[in-house]
């Protein structure tokens, strides 16, 4: 069991280790980070029992109902609506990169309390995969959403309301397609493959970007107290 555990904490423990310290200027409270960790970790039940009604129902009769629907509409939807009323106006939120540290850790708590759900369901044997795929493209969905909350929050380009649409939209699409590839083939490895790649060079690329937006914050704010002086 402490081996399975181990399996199931590890991609998602290093994962929010590489975005907290990938913050250059004002990293955010370690324990703010922890309890959004903590909130994706209990939103992984009411999650999963809401999926399992509808499946037990029959509701979603195809793949591409069950992959946007059951797993991405709902799972996207809840980080989304989280961070948007636990984090969006906070304090500690303040400048454009927190967005992805915040998200990213409310996303790798719900992947980590599912995966290790999974490896006790189904073997250790799982948990390189696991981290390679779900828990990954969990971290990844969280860094798109995080970055556009970020873009909101200090209204880049004066497109606020665009942001905080684009923040749900981006990962809700990423995550139904990230599905539809796992679910809709026997040969769904070829597919995935070249997906999580393109997930990680864009991924990357915002990271990169909102560290840009973040240094010209500073610069900027750093401006205009000077000229207040």
């Amino acid at each position: 069991m402490l081996g399975v555990l181990s399996a199931g904490i590890a991609p998602g423990l290093a994962l929010i280790s590489y975005f907290y310290l990938r913050d250059q200027y004002e990293q955010e409270p370690v324990v703010n980070v922890f309890k959004i960790f903590l909130f994706g970790a209990f939103l992984t039940f009411p999650i999963m029992f809401l999926q399992y009604v509808l499946a037990k129902e029959g509701v979603l009769g195809n793949e591409m109902l069950h992959s946007f629907i059951s797993a991405s509409l709902l799972e996207e939807f809840f980080k989304w609506f989280i961070i948007f009323f636990a984090v969006y106006e906070h304090a500690d939120f303040n400048e454009p990169y927190d967005g992805i540290v915040y998200a990213a850790s409310l996303s790798l708590g719900f992947a980590t309390v599912e995966n290790i759900l999974y490896l006790i369901a189904n073997g250790i044997e799982y948990a390189f995969g696991r981290a390679l795929f779900p828990v990954s493209s969990h971290a990844l969905f969280g860094v798109f959403m995080g970055y556009y909350f970020g873009k909101a929050k200090f209204n880049i380009n004066g497109k606020s309301k665009q942001w905080l649409l684009a923040s749900f939209l981006v990962p809700f699409v990423l995550h139904g397609l990230y599905d539809y590839i796992l679910i809709s083939g026997k040969q769904w490895l070829y597919y995935i493959l070249p997906f999580m790649l393109l997930l990680w060079f864009f991924g990357l690329r915002k990271v990169k970007h909102a560290h840009i937006l973040t240094k010209k914050y500073h610069f900027d704010k750093q401006k205009d107290k000077n000229a207040v002086i």
